[in-house]
């Protein structure tokens, strides 16, 4: 991988991350693309998931450090109900991504046909938002769990995690807000699980992140991490003023690109 490519496929990896047109979709149509085995690059992989958690860090922070200064107090407060709800939503990723890796895996091999057909489905559940009725409901922990599912079903290439968890929360009655704001607290922990195995599967295996020169290892993560940090702080205005019908129409056109490429 050379270091125009790591910039690039960060910068993919940063906007999409948190931009509901699905990163693990535009990374494997971008690996496609550049003629990059993102499977030899499982180091680049958890650089790239570690910059975009940490741009997630460091938007949130204020609403990071008030749930730890909740739960230190030791009481049954309101912070500590809501880290519940957000352990609660990962369960269901969790318990894929454990006894599930293998066959996950299996779907990350530039197939372009999947990836197209998941980016169709992501339309179709941005679109359906632009007809949810207007609620301004809280997260429930029954609403949690149904927001994990979709997380769950995310994992996928081509399906948006971002968006969809946030449609799901909106179809469901969850205020713009805290739709946004629980969509992207409740994926710290998946994103730093996920980087921690994947760290696990690059001590085993060193030569899966031999292709990769430290400078474009440096620079992928800056491109991923200041990308991440404007795609986060964007998607929550998006959110707010509920223009996600715009990128059921950009999911619903790169789709049918990525069929008929596959196809022809």
């Amino acid at each position: 991988m050379s270091i125009i490519e790591a910039i690039i496929l960060g910068i993919v990896q940063g906007l999409t991350e948190f931009l509901p047109v699905s990163s693990s979709g535009h990374i494997e149509l971008g690996t496609v693309l550049l003629g990059v085995q993102s499977k030899d690059n499982l180091l680049f992989s958890v650089v790239v998931h570690s910059a975009t958690a940490l741009s997630t860090i460091v938007v949130f922070r204020k609403d990071i450090a008030q749930l730890f200064m909740g739960l230190f107090k030791f009481k049954w407060n309101d912070e500590v109900i809501y880290i519940s709800k957000l352990l609660l939503s990962m369960v269901p990723v969790g318990l894929i991504g454990v006894f599930y890796k293998d066959q996950i895996e299996a779907f990350f091999g530039g197939d372009v046909l999947l990836v197209g057909f998941m980016l169709l489905l992501t339309a179709t559940l941005l679109a359906m938002t632009y007809y949810a009725k207007k609620q301004g409901g809280k997260v429930t922990y029954p609403k949690a769990f149904i927001i994990g599912m979709a997380q769950a079903i995310a994992i996928l290439p081509g399906i948006s995690r971002s968006g969809a968890t946030i449609a799901t929360s909106l179809l469901i009655g969850v205020e713009k807000e805290r739709a946004a704001r629980f969509s992207f607290l409740m994926v710290l922990l998946p994103i730093i699980g996920a980087s921690l195995l994947e760290v696990k599967d690059f001590i085993e295996q060193p030569s899966l992140g031999s292709g990769i020169s430290g400078m474009a290892l440096f620079l992928g993560f800056i491109a991923a991490f200041t990308s991440g940090l404007l795609a986060c702080q964007w998607m929550i205005s998006i959110v707010k003023k509920g223009k996600l019908i715009y990128f059921s129409i950009y999911c619903f056109i790169v789709g049918i690109i990525a069929i008929i490429t596959a196809l022809t």
